[in-house]
């Protein structure tokens, strides 16, 4: 067992037996994931098996009731696993977050007894993948202005448009796709649909080329004329941007919780390496400007996990958590960014190298700052929500 084991003693909302999946997952993640992160960074393949692999272990559906499939545990321990996996490889760990909190979620918290039976149902088993399409090539911090189309049809809809930035979007099975059913209602006329993907029209028109969580896959999707059968409308007309936010709160938990693990995994190496490393006639470990390094990478290590864990807490007690899962992601994403770029320093040359991993911590750090809403989205919902409880009081 390392020396992470301590991190989750008294922590009181995790019994002994989600302590023990987690300490299930950590044992995998060190034992089959870690050992292939560099190999899957190089190649950019998709971990088909290691998914597979924790979708039979109940990763795939872990806050999903267990009628449908899933394993009906807390965010909590949502957080702690996907750091766990993070840790080993943080392209594994956002495949597992956005079928988690972007696709079963929405299906869970609005979906209909039909729909969570025949969609949600498999995507919590692990049998079906799913992706969240929502980011459009001229709207990505705007979902209120976008752009993709649902047309009314006879027994459904017709949808047409682009999505951009599509987490999973080229192995997916099920899409939730964002459309404006009516235009002239703004943000009121916004939609979501499920779409299966093998569905005439739907196309993967581009893969981009990333720096960072190579494995994972990030897709342009075009909808050419998508037929949607009415039955697969998630909530009412107009309730899209609903679901849009209220998935994003959840998803910003996942990312944080991601962002913990790839800062996390920089930091121990930092560890390691400071020991092990002499430099006049001493480890460098010794050496006070190292020793400051350790110092601050620990403390903001651990107060990001502090604030990951809050708004997951608030989550599971079914309280109002929007800012503190901003609060959470940008914490997070920004320590981790700011831990890969001193995990690198402390190695000197070597950290600049694909020999060590903190070279590949510090570029799939990056996009954590970005995705399911920038650092400076993150300050503006947690300012709005600070004078929205001002002007209460």
């Amino acid at each position: 067992m390392n020396s992470n084991t301590t991190m989750y003693q008294g922590w009181p909302e995790v019994d002994e037996s989600k302590k023990l999946l987690i300490e299930q997952v950590r044992a995998f993640a060190e034992d089959k994931i870690k050992p292939r992160a560099a190999q899957l960074d190089a190649t950019g393949e998709f971990p088909k098996d290691i998914i597979q692999a924790l979708a039979e272990m109940g990763i795939l559906g872990m806050m999903v009731p267990e009628n449908y499939g899933g394993s009906a545990t807390d965010a909590i321990s949502y957080a702690m696993v996907l750091e766990e996996i993070a840790a080993a490889c943080a392209s594994t760990a956002v495949i597992v977050s956005v079928n988690n909190s972007l696709v079963c979620a929405p299906l869970t918290y609005f979906g209909n007894d039909s729909q969570k039976t025949k969609y949600l149902t498999p995507l919590a088993q692990g049998k079906k993948l799913g992706c969240f399409a929502l980011s459009e090539p001229g709207h990505g911090s705007d979902p209120a202005g976008l752009e993709c189309s649902a047309t009314k049809v006879p027994g459904g809809y017709k949808i047409r448009g682009t999505k951009n930035w599509i987490t999973n979007g080229k192995e997916a099975d099920i899409c939730l796709v964002f459309a404006n059913l009516d235009k002239s209602q703004g943000y009121k006329g916004i939609s979501c649909f499920i779409v299966d993907t093998k569905s005439p029209g739907y196309q993967v028109s581009k893969l981009e080329d990333k720096l960072g969580i190579t494995a994972s896959s990030t897709a342009q999707l075009f909808f050419d004329d998508v037929f949607v059968p009415e039955e697969c409308l998630l909530g009412k007309p107009g309730d899209g941007l609903k679901i849009a936010l209220n998935t994003l709160d959840g998803g910003r938990i996942g990312i944080a919780a991601q962002a913990l693990g790839i800062a996390r995994s920089a930091f121990e190496s930092s560890k390691r390496f400071a020991t092990e490393r002499e430099q006049f006639g001493a480890p460098i470990a010794k050496l006070q400007a190292i020793q400051w390094f350790i110092a601050d990478m620990a403390t903001r290590l651990q107060g990001a996990r502090l604030l990951t864990w809050a708004a997951a807490r608030a989550k599971d007690l079914g309280l109002k958590y929007t800012k503190e899962a901003a609060m959470a992601k940008l914490a997070a994403s920004e320590a981790a960014m700011w831990i890969t770029t001193k995990a690198i320093q402390v190695h000197g040359g070597y950290g600049y190298t694909k020999e060590y991993s903190v070279e590949r911590n510090f570029r799939d750090a990056k996009i954590t700052e970005i995705y399911e809403g920038t650092s400076e989205i993150q300050r503006v919902v947690i300012a709005a929500q600070e004078f929205a409880a001002l002007n209460k009081s």
